[in-house]
């Protein structure tokens, strides 16, 4: 028997579900297969004012609650002006290596960026909407399966870059993705079954993220630099995701190619990567930066205030209305609070509504968020508080932006 409400509400069963179910982690094939299935499938429950959350049975109520608090700390990832730059170059790169029968060393994509800047989750909504395209396009089936294997079809292996890399611990962690590795392998033997794996298992891009966990001083991240060069002769498209790459020396021996706009690595001269037969082709990556919003024009503005609007309707708190998040001074007070960054803007929008549940007044404003520490940074401490004059902190509330506002006609000004 279904105890699911006419709005939509899921029963108990299916709520415990959403919450309890396990999460493999998308850095193996199950729990990318996992992620790819179930990205933006939760949805919000109907927004009920507090008369008619009175009207549902007490343990519905309970039910209710615990689901909108479920969606309000999972907020749904949007595109934005930022993100958009780094999608249009991921799916431009996937789909032309993929397209490409000539070049035998496909070109990469490099996505650098501050951290909360949301670059894994962009990174991995795109490369998954690809996978969809890709496996739609073939009919779920390999179309390089070897016959007579049962090889999973992987078209992207998503790979987090070990913590302390070296060439071996960077090939396991690419075997990793489809299972267990065999033990005791040389390096030589290792290099060869990522080959294989990659070949067999269909793999159309590797995405290796945290790549800004290499330091470039140490001899073992200067081979694992080398291998991932050798890996873009293995027809697959390279997605490298870090903190700042530009900084980190991985493109130190690179030059910039002005004609083609990307970066051009040094073809392997060293034999480190043993066991490797890679061609002299110049190695090429293409490097985006995902960046902050900004709030100095208009257009920048509109931007941050739509991401603001997403998010409110995807918000349920019973108090809340229109322009909650979008109204007045609160887009002003939400940038300056999070500086523009996605993930701490994010976090401090999820914080805020439970503390808005929690506490019975179900609307967010700058009073309770004041209350939301996100970073020490963030909040005047005790001593500032008490140092400041009573006006000024409404004084402070009051200045905001106006560049939106509309003056009238200026005395004096003709009108017709």
């Amino acid at each position: 028997m279904s105890h699911d409400l006419p709005d939509g509400l899921p029963s108990r069963e299916r709520i415990a579900e959403l919450i309890l179910r396990p999460r493999p982690h998308r850095d193996t094939f199950d729990g990318w297969q996992d992620f790819r299935a179930r990205r933006g499938t939760l949805r919000p429950p109907a927004a009920l004012s507090a008369d008619r959350w009175g009207l549902l049975p007490p343990n519905r109520r309970a039910d209710y609650d615990l689901f909108r608090r479920l969606t309000n700390v999972n907020l749904p990832l949007q595109q934005t002006p930022m993100s958009r730059k780094v999608s249009r170059l991921i799916n431009r790169r996937l789909n032309g290596n993929v397209l490409n029968q000539d070049d035998p060393t496909l070109a990469g994509v490099m996505v650098s960026g501050s951290g909360n800047h949301g670059k894994t989750a962009t990174v991995s909504s795109v490369t998954a909407a690809f996978e969809d395209t890709w496996l739609d396009l073939h009919r779920h089936l390999n179309p390089n399966a070897v016959g007579g294997t049962s090889d999973l079809h992987a078209p992207i292996a998503y790979v987090q870059t070990p913590v302390t890399a070296s060439p071996k611990s960077l090939c396991q962690a690419i075997l990793n993705f489809f299972g267990p590795t065999p033990g005791s392998l040389t390096l030589p033997q290792l290099v060869r079954q990522v080959a294989l794996s990659l070949r067999d298992h269909g793999v159309r891009a590797l995405v290796l993220d945290d790549i800004n966990r290499l330091r470039m001083h140490r001899q073992d991240d200067q081979d694992v630099l080398d291998l991932i060069r050798a890996l873009m002769s293995f027809q697959v498209t390279l997605v490298l995701t870090g903190v700042n790459i530009p900084g980190m020396g991985l493109l130190r021996e690179a030059k910039w190619d002005p004609g083609a706009r990307q970066w051009v690595m040094p073809p392997l001269e060293s034999t480190r990567v043993h066991g490797l037969e890679v061609t002299q082709t110049e190695r090429r990556f293409e490097m985006v930066e995902l960046d902050r919003f900004h709030y100095g024009t208009a257009k920048e503005i509109q931007a941050f205030t739509d991401h603001l609007r997403g998010i409110e309707v995807h918000l349920r708190l019973m108090n809340a209305e229109a322009g909650m998040l979008t109204d007045g001074t609160m887009p002003e007070y939400l940038f300056r609070r999070s500086g523009g960054v996605v993930g701490i803007l994010g976090r401090l929008i999820a914080d805020g509504a439970q503390e808005a549940m929690d506490s019975g007044q179900e609307v967010l404003d700058e009073d309770l968020l004041d209350e939301i520490v996100i970073g020490r940074e963030d909040r005047p401490t005790d001593t500032d508080r008490e140092a400041e004059p009573p006006s000024s902190r409404a004084e402070r509330r009051r200045g905001r932006n106006t560049v939106f506002d509309d003056r009238g006609t200026q005395p004096g000004t003709a009108t017709g």
